[in-house]
């Protein structure tokens, strides 16, 4: 029975963990940003960057990061313009 908890925990632990596919290019740009954000995440050359998601916060700023990387510059526009408009009615 102790064994199996073991097991149990360290698959949890393993699913947390996620390997990013982004450009090679881009990779450290968005490694750097994590950083910054203190999410854990290891990226080695010639490696994919690998990243550890263990709460909601890490994985809305992690979305947020893919997101400004990936998104077209008038999507990125859109939500800008969108949130200030939410923002900013008057009601």
């Amino acid at each position: 029975m102790l064994r199996a908890s073991r097991l149990k925990t360290f698959s949890s632990e393993i699913e947390k963990k996620y390997v990013v596919g982004v450009n090679w290019a881009d990779r450290w740009q968005v490694y750097r940003r994590l950083q910054e954000l203190d999410i854990p995440c290891w990226c080695e050359t010639n490696q994919p960057l690998m990243v550890e998601i263990d709460n909601p916060l890490a994985a809305v700023q992690f979305w947020c990061v893919m997101r400004r990387l990936t998104a077209s510059r008038q999507d990125l526009i859109w939500s800008l313009e969108n949130s200030w408009q939410r923002r900013y009615r008057k009601h």
